[in-house]
């Protein structure tokens, strides 16, 4: 097990390889539920200010 986590010497390499492709993968599994959250907030506040507008005189 300590020669295949070794990697042959190439350890130092191989394993921030994997690391920064599985964070990639998971900021481009959020990336959209992100988006969709702020898009909702932005939807919510011009619908707050399309309302304000309509009830001042």
């Amino acid at each position: 097990m300590h020669e295949f986590l070794a990697m042959g010497g190439y350890a130092g390499y191989v394993w921030p390889a994997y690391a920064v492709f599985f964070l990639m993968l998971l900021a481009d599994a959020l990336a959209p539920l992100w988006q969709r959250r702020r898009s909702l907030r932005d939807l919510r506040a011009r619908l707050a200010r399309q309302a304000a507008r309509k009830s001042t005189p």
